[in-house]
């Protein structure tokens, strides 16, 4: 199967609440309600999944992906998995209930880093030790996947583990998941989590940067799975996934506007405060993103055509948006699909509204250009065609 037939889109659900402008109280409350009207907008707009976040102001991500789950009908939760808070033998058994009572529609994010506070406030003993949290991933991974892995005809005595972090002896899983390894998704740009990643992970995401920014890790990442095959025996496939804000309209004007608008409410203040709390960040890819936002400045922090980092002045992580018409917005996830991009996960305020604009606008545009890209003899309608 080609790389295009595989692209897949996913969604973002706003469980800290949901609002037109950032940088204000949120407008919405994130109530059972309002994130299932989000949830089943974006199945119907041709989302295939919705990433649930983490964090120490999210809803915990496990009840929200129950109950979207239970209020929609192909939708896939992608819910965060963070060692360190959990266990990974009782992690991979919820996570295998979750997967049998989805009916197999389980994704799992795998979120080892977060600002140091809100880790510290966790009770995270390695809060400030950024390798061991990679390091304790890895182990954690080995496990969550071995216990899936084994069963009474590979390993009767169950799985067995002894590491630096995590000791296990005779660990089962039953009953397993629906899938036989529910898909991990997993974000770091440091050198050592790309090395877990080629280790363990089935998308590797990256937030949104220029195409050479994002090219460039693509090469990087590959190269780690050179070295994880020259170790292990085996080259593992490894599928790469864009994480960006969108802002889609009609006209280019209509879209600039609106993206501008998603700031106006936010005080000065805040914009000086939250830059200086992201530039001290210890997580790499969000140092990349401060450099992209920096470094714009005098451009109104437009950083190639349709990407702006105008949003990182107010919201960390990734804050990089795609502006534009539907025409100008989907040659950006081409271009993006012909670097390697086969996932993308997008996300607008407020979030109903722009799952349904998008579901409207671009997702059809976008995969009649990928069917036109398999088939050059399918029809695009003028307006699509590359």
């Amino acid at each position: 199967m080609s790389q295009e037939q595989q692209v897949e889109f996913g969604w973002f659900l706003p469980t800290t609440g949901d609002s037109r402008h950032i940088g204000v109280p949120a407008e919405r409350e994130a109530t059972a309600s309002y994130l299932i009207q989000v949830a089943q907008a974006a199945e119907k707009a041709g989302y295939a999944f919705a990433l649930i976040p983490a964090g120490g102001d999210c809803l915990d991500g496990w009840t929200v992906g129950s109950w979207i789950a239970a209020h929609t009908n192909t939708l896939k939760p992608l819910i965060a998995l963070r060692p360190g808070y959990v266990a990974p033998v009782p992690a991979a058994r919820t996570a295998a209930a979750f997967d049998r009572l989805s009916q197999g529609r389980l994704r799992l994010n795998v979120v080892t880093g977060h600002y140091e506070a809100d880790l510290k406030a966790s009770g995270d003993p390695l809060y400030d030790n950024h390798d061991a949290r990679y390091e304790r991933t890895r182990e954690f991974l080995d496990i969550f996947q071995g216990v899936w892995d084994s069963g009474p005809e590979s390993s009767p005595e169950g799985y067995h583990y002894q590491g630096r972090h995590y000791s296990v002896e005779g660990a089962v899983c039953r009953p397993r998941p629906v899938q036989t390894q529910p898909p991990l998704y997993f974000g770091g740009s440091s050198e050592v989590g790309k090395r877990v990643a080629a280790r363990h992970a089935d998308v590797y995401l990256m937030w949104a940067e220029p195409l050479d920014w994002i090219r460039g890790q693509i090469e990087e990442m590959e190269r780690y799975l050179d070295e994880a095959a020259a170790d292990h025996g085996t080259r593992r496939t490894l599928r790469y996934g864009l994480r960006a804000q969108l802002v889609v309209r009609e006209t280019e004007e209509e879209a600039w506007e609106a993206a501008r608008e998603i700031l106006r409410l936010a005080p000065e203040e805040l914009k000086l405060s939250a830059a200086e709390y992201q530039r001290k960040s210890g997580a790499v890819n969000q140092r990349r993103q401060m450099e992209l936002y920096e470094g714009s400045a005098g451009q109104d922090y437009v950083i190639g055509p349709n990407l702006w980092a105008g949003l990182t002045a107010v919201r960390g992580g990734g804050a990089v948006a795609l502006v534009g018409t539907p025409e100008q917005v989907a040659d950006r996830i081409l271009e993006f699909v012909e670097a390697g991009i086969s996932s993308f996960i997008l996300s607008g305020y407020p979030h109903l509204e722009e799952a349904e604009i998008s579901g409207r606008l671009l997702l059809p545009l976008v995969q009649e250009r990928l069917l036109a890209r398999r088939n050059p003899s399918h029809e695009t309608p003028p307006a699509a065609r590359l």
